[in-house]
């Protein structure tokens, strides 16, 4: 049962009568406990909503087309708190913080419903039986952070005593036709090499119901006082675990014409090997874990290049970027200035300093970073920094500085730029 916050006047359930203060008990008999419940109930044309109003039972029939909204609302978005993650894992990145930053930043979810609603990455930990059930009688296909199929090796990585026999959750899913794309965190030592061939194999067996695997390096700062030793991959292992996960994308594509798990951008970085073409990122499944990310914003921006035009007078604009994708963004933008004569592009890579220079993607870098090291540089007319470094939706970096207080310690604007190959050029042209 959950409290109605509010009821948005006009709504199919505002003319029935509901109102504020409600309790929300069921929808067409089925219990509502959060929102999962909500959205697959209140689904259908016909829903008879089941209130508690001052300790009275009140039934209402709402009459609505399908999937329309009924426009109820609650106190919060999942209806309850979040899920807390269980798990105390030996590459956990918010394990590595720094102390005193925004408390937000040292939560740990494990919430199986942002996985559906928002393509959060679960451990399965947190969900029993009941749970799985309902992800198969809903058919909500779930993005799943996997790292080993090997039980001992995932209980001594995840430090969870169930992490291990959690695993049936997987295989549930699967053969209820669920579609699962999942990740590993890959460590050098714990679960790449043999054990990574073994995770693959495991996963491939479960095919098709595999959507996407992305694996991706483990990322190690400065802080990890007291923690499991771990190493980063350098060029040789990552090298290495490109060549594993390259001989299963042949035997994949092979059996069921698409290649399923993909390497990060990352390792080939790391590899220093050349990216694969967009054609080897299929459909870019997995996108948000950093797979293709470079290759789609190169093919972009070469895109965007061939067909610009711009007659525009003198302009000098400074990038900064983290060290990893340092080379590609300087060949972007020696390219744009080749084309355009008037134009003058400087591109500076930021050492991490906050965190540690293990870390050298750009989505780390913090405002106090970008200060120190451009303090004395000139930057021209503007200066474009990725928006990954911002906290979503906001101007604030991860150590809580701001757009403006850049602006004012460097003297300069300050344009921040998703990562698009389109928008990068127009921001370096000044459109």
């Amino acid at each position: 049962m959950v409290k109605i916050k509010n009821v948005i006047s006009g709504s199919p359930a505002a003319k029935c009568g509901v109102i504020a203060g409600d309790m929300l008990e069921k929808i067409n008999g089925n219990p509502i406990k959060d929102v999962l419940d909500y959205m697959y109930y209140a689904a259908d044309a016909d829903v008879k909503l089941e209130i508690v109003r001052c300790g009275e039972e009140i039934a209402f029939t709402v009459k609505k087309d399908e999937y329309d909204d009924l426009g109820l609302e609650f106190e919060t978005f999942l209806m309850d708190n979040k899920q807390r993650c269980s798990n105390r894992c030996i590459f956990c990145f918010i394990d590595q913080m720094p102390p005193n930053m925004r408390d937000t930043l040292y939560f740990k979810d494990d919430d199986a419903r942002l996985s559906f609603l928002h393509g959060n990455y679960v451990t399965l930990t947190n969900l029993d039986q009941s749970d799985i059930d309902r992800i198969i009688k809903m058919k909500l296909n779930i993005n799943v952070s996997i790292h080993t199929t090997n039980p001992e090796l995932r209980v001594k990585m995840m430090r969870n005593k169930f992490a291990g026999e959690k695993l049936k959750y997987l295989y549930q899913l699967a053969e209820s036709g669920i579609q699962l794309n999942c990740q590993i965190v890959c460590c050098p030592g714990f679960n790449d090499g043999d054990e990574l061939r073994r995770t693959l194999g495991d996963l491939s067996g479960l095919m098709p119901n595999i959507s996407s695997m992305a694996v991706v390096p483990v990322g190690i700062t400065k802080f990890r006082d007291g923690l499991c030793p771990l190493t980063t991959f350098n060029k040789e292992t990552a090298g290495e675990t490109i060549d594993i996960i390259e001989e299963f994308q042949r035997d994949l594509l092979k059996k069921y014409g698409t290649r399923t798990v993909f390497p990060s951008d990352e390792f080939f970085l790391i590899a220093d090997r050349t990216l694969p073409d967009a054609e080897y990122y299929e459909d870019y499944p997995q996108y948000e874990n950093g797979v293709g990310m470079l290759r789609s914003l190169i093919d972009e921006f070469n895109n965007a290049l061939d067909n610009a035009e711009w007659e525009g007078g003198e302009r000098w604009v400074s990038i900064v970027t983290g060290r990893a994708p340092f080379k590609i963004i300087s060949d972007l933008a020696r390219k744009a200035e080749e084309k355009f004569p008037k134009l003058r592009c400087g591109v500076y890579w930021i050492r991490n300093d906050f965190f540690g220079e293990t870390i050298t993607v750009t989505g780390l870098i913090t405002a106090q970073d970008i200060i120190a090291q451009l303090k004395d540089k000139k930057l021209g007319d503007e200066l474009l920094i990725s928006s990954a470094m911002l906290m979503h939706g906001s101007d604030v970096f991860l150590d809580d500085l701001t757009v403006g207080d850049v602006e004012r310690e460097l003297d300069i604007k300050i344009r921040a730029v998703q990562n698009d190959g389109y928008e990068l050029l127009d921001s370096i042209m000044g459109i």
